[in-house]
């Protein structure tokens, strides 16, 4: 049984806007060779896949069945202190603006001494990006969320 891992050193990268014929492989998501790190990430939220539930009664014995339908990975929430100067802050921006799906990799700091980290990848909109102020003792915090169009590519920790 292995260690317990927390979330501390977990990092967020912004790549370039993609389709699903240019971004539907690992390969291809590794291929990308500029990533921009987001800053200041606080809570990284959470996202993977879910299948929505397909139901329908039987008349015979009043029995509700249940089939899986289509797969959702979610949409992602990020919450990050304000920076108007960081790149990544400036590129999920910029993201915000267009209708382009963009891709995102996740660096998940699992790999045990010797070995490399887990690092996810997935093609997303960004839906949103609000600024919450609140009052004089709160930091100002911008509010981000993607809408994950793609399922979850996973390169696992590895030596």
């Amino acid at each position: 049984m292995g260690d317990i891992v927390t979330a501390s050193g977990t990092r967020y990268f912004i790549g370039p806007a993609g389709t699903a014929a240019q971004f539907d492989t690992l390969a291809e998501f590794e291929a990308v060779s500029v990533w921009t790190e987001i800053g200041l990430v606080e809570n990284g939220g959470e996202y993977g896949d879910e299948a929505s539930a397909v139901t329908g009664a039987a008349l015979g014995d009043g029995r509700i069945r249940k089939a899986k339908g289509a797969r959702d990975a979610g949409t992602l929430a990020l919450v990050c202190f304000h920076d108007p100067l960081d790149a990544g802050q400036a590129a999920l921006a910029a993201a915000e603006q267009t209708n382009d799906n963009y891709v995102f990799k996740v660096v998940l700091p699992d790999g045990p001494v010797g070995y490399s980290d887990t690092i996810e990848y997935f093609r997303g909109l960004v839906m949103s990006r609000r600024k919450q102020v609140n009052t004089n003792d709160n930091i100002i915090r911008l509010m981000v969320n993607i809408g994950i169009n793609s399922e979850i590519f996973s390169d696992p920790a590895s030596t």
